[in-house]
């Protein structure tokens, strides 16, 4: 059973991995690349300013880097325990597929941290700000799967990579919302 997923998730890589073309591929980059994200980041932090004023938004950005943080360290330690091999540096399939990066990363690649990241931040944003700004959450949710699916176009992740990595992302950062409201209620800021 396992092996038959395995078979078909290679089978779904391959599919949407030869999608792309050399055409879209810089905007995929850009997608993918951590940076890019920056000036998303920015407007939410000014928008946390505008309705929560300072110190909310320091609280906010705090449990942020918290759900970061917790994200990317339990991604590298299921990697190294899980040992997936990344598209690229499986023999099975890694000349059928297409690399857009110039390297393909670590190793290992179960799961996705990108993918897990941007489907954090998406859903804690959206509610945090689900009575005031209603469409921020249909933004932010295209956003994420916009980044979850580059990094199959771009050659790095397994679609069940991703796809585990926005269920992680969602749960963590459940949980760090709940973690917020407790803060906030207990030391009222």
């Amino acid at each position: 059973m396992l092996e038959t997923l395995v078979q078909q998730d290679k089978e779904l890589f391959l599919f949407l991995n030869n999608l792309g073309s050399s055409t879209w591929d810089g905007f995929w980059m850009f997608i993918t690349n951590k940076w890019s994200s920056v000036p998303l980041y920015l407007l939410l932090a000014y928008l946390c300013y505008l309705n929560f004023g300072w110190k909310r938004t320091l609280g906010i950005l705090l449990t942020i880097a918290l759900l970061i943080l917790v994200t990317d360290q339990f991604a590298n330690f299921l990697k190294n325990g899980v040992q997936r091999l990344r598209p690229c540096f499986d023999p099975e399939i890694n000349d059928l597929m297409r690399l857009v990066k110039k390297s393909c990363g670590g190793r290992y690649g179960y799961f996705s941290a990108h993918a897990a990241n941007a489907t954090a931040v998406a859903f804690f944003f959206t509610k945090l700000f689900r009575k005031k700004y209603k469409l921020v959450g249909f933004f932010l949710f295209i956003w994420a799967i916009l980044v979850a699916y580059s990094r199959i176009y771009i050659g790095v992740h397994f679609p069940l990579d991703v796809f585990s990595g926005i269920a992680i992302g969602l749960f963590l950062s459940w949980l760090c919302s709940k973690l917020y409201i407790f803060a906030l209620h207990k030391y009222r800021v």
